[in-house]
């Protein structure tokens, strides 16, 4: 069954011409199109449609009603939804389709069908013109040289029924991010695959604790926080989570449920390689497990107190994204956290003093400054001083304009009334930001090649000239970007 999830995630942002991205990233879906689609009405009968399928030797039919897309059915449909359910054949494929299916626009990239079938375990997705359905993409379709194994890893994990199972279908993760460098894959593309495992994982691991305890008594929402939220995720990394439960949620009778599947869900995760958050923010923790009503008084009195853990708290409530369970929960959330937050800028005045705490390491004349004591002594922390400053600013420049978007190159792709940055700013930090993770993801691929843990700390002895300098200018673009904010807010001293 190709399932359909209300928590589709966005459309990934468009790359410039010198991306050097996957060819999946900068083909278009329309290039992979062979045929026209195949059609049938939804009061065609299963019959009609398995003869169809037989005839055009396809492995779906796209359900049309008016013109427009209203369902899909596949080949595995009509196993498991006919036959093994002995289901009479002459009752209309309605009765047997995946409704309002997941769709992807002819003009976007192929990257982007790829991770919609990584991330749900689908195989098939229409593709629209406008409105008017142009074809069909399969995961055969993507199966090119230069595509790594994500769907199939994926798959693999949605036929896992224990986390033992999981755990070692995880296993592959860390040679698809070996891959991925190896197809000169961009930091942009690469934390989208990445970041699609663990959705996969974290999803499987939500159906067996369900499957363990019974089904929820209350709707809530599983939300990834952090890196796997933004889609930026590579191979070092930990626990970023929480749950936001319905309103109808009773801590006498439903505490013990939501607790034991959290609990579950963040066991398995850690046993993946997903270590437990230094700081406890998992849903496993009950400060992290809350109704949606205690939420919002939660942000609510953040934004009205910013002293600096009520900040860290709140840098962690913009960067959120449901990954499984009523995703309008989340959506309601953050809805009323963006109207709090929009123009307000004593906020903002205090996040930017926040994100001027961390500093590029430069020193005189925009020499590279490295570590000087310490496990870590000569090299330069590429997460904490490089990558998480632009993280910090985007999200500021969202917040400014009010824009929902959570991704990082997202945020700096957005304009509008408000904005914090020029249009200039935003190009020059998205060609930092996609350097710097560029040279972490590969940095932390050579460690893991040679056999060691992978980690952010780069060792500028270790490289060229050439990429000594264009770290330099990375880092000073951070670096003037965050003057140009410390000299309009003040650095946050109101």
């Amino acid at each position: 069954m190709d399932a359909h999830s209300p928590d589709a995630p966005g459309a990934l942002p468009p790359t410039t011409a010198s991306d050097p991205a996957l060819g999946l990233m900068n083909t278009p879906i329309h290039a992979l199109l062979r045929r026209d689609p195949v059609t049938l009405p939804p009061q065609a009968s299963i019959r009609e449609a398995a003869q169809r399928m037989r005839e055009q030797r396809v492995s779906s039919v796209i359900i049309v009603e008016q013109g427009l897309l209203f369902g899909l059915v596949t080949d595995r449909d009509l196993r498991n939804r006919v036959l093994a359910a002995g289901l009479d054949p002459e009752r209309p494929i309605a009765d047997i389709a995946t409704l309002a299916p997941f769709s992807v626009d002819m003009h976007s990239p192929a990257l982007e069908a790829m991770l919609l079938m990584t991330r749900h375990n689908i195989h098939h997705v229409p593709v629209l013109d406008g409105q008017r359905i142009a074809g069909m993409v399969t995961a055969n379709d993507l199966n090119e040289p230069n595509n790594t194994s994500a769907i199939y890893l994926a798959g693999n994990i949605h036929r896992q029924t224990s986390v033992e199972g999981l755990r070692q279908a995880s296993g592959p993760v860390r040679r698809l991010l070996q891959s991925l460098v190896d197809a000169d894959a961009s930091a942009l593309a690469t934390g989208h695959i990445v970041t699609t495992i663990t959705d996969a994982l974290t999803i499987r691991l939500l159906q067996l604790g369900e499957a363990r305890l019974g089904p929820a008594p209350v709707a809530y929402a599983w939300v990834a926080a952090g890196s796997q939220a933004r889609c930026e995720q590579t191979a070092k990394t930990d626990q970023d989570n929480c749950m936001v439960l319905d309103d109808a949620y009773d801590e006498a009778r439903h505490g013990d449920y939501f607790r034991q599947l959290a609990a579950f869900v963040c066991d398995g995760l850690n046993a993946c390689g997903y270590v437990y958050c230094p700081g406890d923010m998992m849903a496993s923790n009950p400060a992290w497990r809350l109704p949606l009503a205690q939420w919002a008084a939660l942000f609510a009195s953040w934004t009205n107190e910013p002293e600096p853990t009520a900040l860290m708290l709140t840098c962690v409530f913009f960067d959120m994204r449901c990954v499984h369970g009523q995703a309008t929960l989340l959506q309601r959330l953050r809805t009323q956290v963006l109207a709090r937050s929009r123009g307000n800028t004593l906020l903002l005045a205090h996040l930017v003093a926040n994100a001027l705490g961390r500093r590029p390491p430069l020193g005189w004349f925009g020499r590279l400054q490295t570590a000087r004591t310490g496990e870590h002594k000569g090299t330069i922390d590429l997460k904490l001083h490089g990558i998480a400053p632009i993280v910090d600013i985007a999200r500021i420049h969202a917040l400014a304009i009010g824009d929902a978007a959570i991704g990082s190159h997202e945020r700096l792709q957005a304009t509008g009334e408000g904005a914090v940055l020029s249009e200039q700013d935003t190009r020059d930090l998205r060609d930092a930001l996609e350097f710097l993770a560029t040279l972490r993801i590969r940095h932390q691929a050579r460690l893991m090649a040679e056999g060691q843990a992978p980690d952010n700390h780069l060792d500028p002895r270790a490289h060229s000239n050439f990429e000594r300098t264009q770290l330099r200018d990375a880092l000073r673009v951070v670096r003037d970007v965050q003057d140009l904010l410390e000299q309009r807010f003040g650095g946050g001293r109101l």
